[in-house]
């Protein structure tokens, strides 16, 4: 028995464009009313959410993730398309203002759900009107089924196939870093917000279907939320070849042997110094929680580890830690450890600035300096991380460059916020809420389908932006509710 379709206040055009195609018509460009009750959630009533997106041009991958518009008759003209001379000029301003597709995409998606999903209202007064023609690459069809492509592995427009999904679990945590959340701390949102268990499960159900087959656990702190060893053995249930977590080891050591025995497969633990003074200023918690931290790595660098490797995440600060990286170096001479040194990286509210930020040329010199010997390793395919090796050590030494030496051309990462957001780059401010599609009653296809056009639009790198200084200067989620 099939389900009935939500009602909608788009249904007219959906029907009017079935029509036109079933007749041979191309369809139309975002052309739709928006009947409104004086509510600004009202507004968010919208068009369909299918959209076509051309093939990448090969050559210069700033082009090739420009869509190319097809023929399209005139759009109609008439009475239920009328906009006000004033609105349309006021939106048109917004839209240069704006000038990014993905975000057009995602408002359009949160416009066409039921109010029952509580979608937030859009930042376009009109998301429907025939203002919208200026943007070129974006086509309007009916809903239906999926594509035989649309079923294809998450492949962008650059050719970067995604396989690597980050999902955050909660926007809580018991350390307060300076380089994650401000100092005033963070607002956070209702629980109700917050994707639930099954809908955690039922979304990596659907990136499994997509190619997707590693999973990171992260948060906030991921070891706050009490069902985490349940989640964990679900996930392993779903085929997940590998099953990773982010931690700042904090949580008792009986927390981190469950999630062994649960299936956890990798851990990350953030630790950025092992001075009992300093992680009291970096964290902004007590220095005696590193006592607790360095046992749980320990433990999980030892037998009881699971089948993967155990890294340590530092991020290195001038003048705050750059001079432990020798010491963190140590750590990986008798014990199976790799330790990575990470370039900060700007995020809102976290005092990021180029004096404070150092670069990975200077700390391999300062490797070099203290490890004469130390040699380049190899990297894998996908990594984030530039590999070395210091002989006669059991661990490996690494660093993150995702400001001097970005690694973009080779993402093969998606990241999930703990409200349900899809954020195809860490550093985009684009999101599109699977959480509101899920809570609408969206299927399997329908949400691949939109996943799928998420990708499609991913821009080469940075998120768009030129460089760590446009980053500093743009807008984005505090780092602790983007998920790490």
């Amino acid at each position: 028995m099939k389900r009935p379709r939500p009602r909608t206040f788009v249904a007219p055009v959906i029907t009017m464009a079935r029509m036109a195609r079933a007749f041979g018509f191309k369809p139309l460009r975002l052309v739709s009313r928006t009947k409104s009750c004086g509510c600004q959630h009202a507004r968010a009533a919208s068009t369909s959410t299918r959209m076509a997106v051309a093939p990448a041009a090969s050559g210069n991958p700033s082009q090739a993730s420009r869509a190319q518009p097809s023929a399209r008759p005139s759009p109609p003209t008439g009475n239920s398309l009328a906009v006000k001379p004033s609105r349309l000029q006021e939106l048109r301003t917004r839209i240069r203002e704006d000038g990014d597709l993905f975000s057009k995409f995602a408002q359009q998606t949160s416009a066409s759900l039921p109010a029952t999903a509580a979608a937030l209202p859009s930042s376009l007064d009109i998301p429907g009107s025939p203002a919208l023609e200026d943007e070129k690459e974006v086509r309007l069809s009916a809903l239906g089924p999926l594509t035989a492509s649309e079923r294809e592995p998450l492949v962008d427009s650059f050719g970067r196939e995604h396989t690597y999904l980050r999902i955050s679990l909660t926007e809580r945590c018991n350390l307060r870093c300076t380089y994650c959340m401000p100092a005033e701390g963070v607002t956070l949102q209702p629980k109700g917000h917050l994707l639930t268990t099954d809908e955690i499960l039922r979304l990596v159900e659907v990136f499994a279907g997509l190619g997707v087959t590693k999973v990171r656990l992260t948060g906030g702190e991921p070891m706050v939320r009490k069902d985490i060893a349940l989640l964990t053995r679900s996930l392993r249930a779903l085929g997940i070849q590998e099953l990773a977590i982010t931690t700042n080891g904090v949580a008792p050591r009986n927390r981190y042997e469950e999630l062994v025995a649960a299936g956890m497969t990798h851990f990350n633990v953030s630790l950025d110094t092992l001075q009992f003074d300093r992680f009291a200023a970096i964290s902004r918690r007590p220095g005696r929680f590193l006592e607790t931290v360095l046992g749980n790595v320990a433990l999980l660098a030892g037998a009881a580890g699971g089948g993967g490797r155990v890294k340590l995440n530092n991020v290195v600060m001038r003048g705050a830690n750059d001079d432990e990286i020798p010491d963190f170096v140590g750590l990986t001479a008798g014990q199976r450890l790799d330790v990575r040194f990470i370039e900060w990286m700007p995020f809102d509210s976290n005092g990021w600035n180029s004096g404070t930020f150092l670069p990975y040329a200077e700390m391999t010199a300062r490797l070099q300096e203290s490890f004469p010997t130390v040699v380049r390793a190899v990297d894998g395919p996908h990594d984030t991380t530039k590999w070395w090796q210091v002989p006669g050590h059991r661990g490996r030494v690494g660093f993150i460059t995702s400001m001097s030496q970005h690694f973009c051309g080779t993402c093969n990462r998606l990241r999930i916020t703990a409200d349900g957001k899809l954020k195809v780059c860490l550093f985009g401010a684009e999101d599109l809420s699977l959480r509101d599609a899920l809570r609408a009653g969206g299927t399997n296809k329908e949400m691949a389908g939109m996943i799928g056009k998420a990708v499609g639009l991913k821009k080469f790198s940075l998120g768009g932006r030129a460089d760590m200084f446009a980053l500093a200067g743009s807008k984005n989620r505090p780092m602790v509710l983007i998920g790490g």
